[in-house]
């Protein structure tokens, strides 16, 4: 859990907006009737600040407020009262905000929603086939969990709960763009499951050793392949690009570096946010094109690197460090030995590839006349 919450802010806080939420409607509970007066109130302005933040939480919530509406007798009163107050000021403050920022009057969620609904833009981005967060996504996400999961859920006959993450699987499976992250706010309900599981397994029949060995035995399986795999994935798999741009920040706080580009496919390593510099840095671009079949700079760069290096090099002016993976590394060497770059410094990046070739490593170049003396 820890490994999925920290990939990005806006997904790691719909996620606890989601449970929150989840938290306070009627309809969830196993007794609607015991809610508080204004629990639903609650319910629904936490549900509207999480589809503000991530317009496609709205899939979660469809979901629970067709069950909510399903299940109160106060249908109205519920719609009329609440729903529509409640998002229109949720609605109103977030374009506000926008407009505050962007300077004029812009509906960041219709945007969202025509780029990545109606015009697939998020596919610019690779697809998966269909059955992906079932056969690969969500049970690599539980990993060992994922048995224990499926008993709870069983045995816990939390039905909305159980329908709640099957129905967001489901609709996302549609779409052709897929990632782990966009399924992180039901991955906390999953682990729930694994939990309930995990107390009622093993319900004493002779005495309370026998079902501590057993429950031991099973918390103890699960610690040996999370705990590794845990420390594994954080501290060491892909951990060269944060190396590399705390290393730059090092050398640029001394005044070696000048400017910084990255022969990478785009947005691979921090960037200011690691530099904490500003000095001029230069990235592959890979901004989606209106016309199909256009090909970004990090597509080019990737399918031809010695071409897209060569003609980008015609107009550039030459930083002081050049960063490149050690798959295009090697293609390059006669391009960066032209133009008088040496390598400084190389970090180790992965053991395994996982979308892309392998990168096992990524480097430093410094030009001549930066090199450490």
């Amino acid at each position: 859990m820890f490994f999925s919450f920290t990939r990005t802010l806006s997904n790691s806080l719909e996620t606890v907006l989601t449970l929150v939420s989840l938290y306070y409607w009627p309809c969830i509970r196993k007794h609607p009737n015991t809610a508080s007066l204004g629990s639903r109130k609650w319910a629904l302005a936490v549900s509207a600040l999480a589809c503000a933040i991530r317009p496609t939480s709205a899939i979660t919530w469809l979901y629970v407020g067709l069950l909510e509406l399903y299940l109160t007798n106060e249908k109205i009163i519920c719609i009329l009262l609440e729903v529509i107050p409640i998002g229109t000021l949720i609605l109103g403050v977030t374009l506000m905000l926008d407009r505050w920022m962007y300077g004029t009057w812009v509906i960041v969620p219709l945007n969202f929603v025509k780029f990545n609904f109606l015009s697939s833009g998020g596919d610019y981005y690779g697809t998966h086939v269909w059955h992906w967060y079932l056969s690969q996504g969500f049970t690599v996400m539980l990993f060992t969990f994922l048995p224990f999961s499926f008993v709870g859920a069983i045995m816990s006959k939390q039905w909305k709960l159980s329908g709640l993450i099957a129905w967001v699987l489901g609709v996302y499976s549609l779409l052709g763009h897929k990632e782990f992250r966009f399924v992180l706010p039901v991955l906390p309900i999953a682990l729930m499951f694994s939990g309930y599981s995990l107390a009622r397994i093993g319900v004493p029949k002779r005495t309370r050793y026998t079902c501590l060995s057993k429950k031991s035995v099973l918390v103890f399986l699960l610690l040996i392949t999370n705990l590794p795999m845990a420390l594994y994935m954080s501290l060491v798999h892909q951990r060269g690009t944060e190396d590399v741009m705390n290393h730059l920040s090092v050398e640029a706080a001394t005044g070696k570096v000048r400017s910084i580009l990255f022969f990478t496919p785009c947005h691979a390593t921090p960037y200011y946010s690691t530099l904490h510099r500003n000095i001029p840095m230069r990235f592959l671009d890979c901004t989606p094109s209106e016309e199909r079949g256009v090909l970004d700079e990090s597509d080019q760069f990737m399918l031809d690197p010695v071409g897209f290096a060569t003609e980008f090099a015609k107009s550039w002016s030459p930083p002081s460090h050049i960063v490149v993976f050690d798959a295009q590394e090697k293609l390059l060497e006669k391009f960066l030995d032209l133009h008088n770059f040496k390598e400084v410094k190389r970090f180790f990046h992965a053991h395994f590839k996982v979308d892309r070739e392998l990168q096992a490593s990524i480097t430093v170049y410094a030009s001549n006349e930066n090199m450490p003396i």
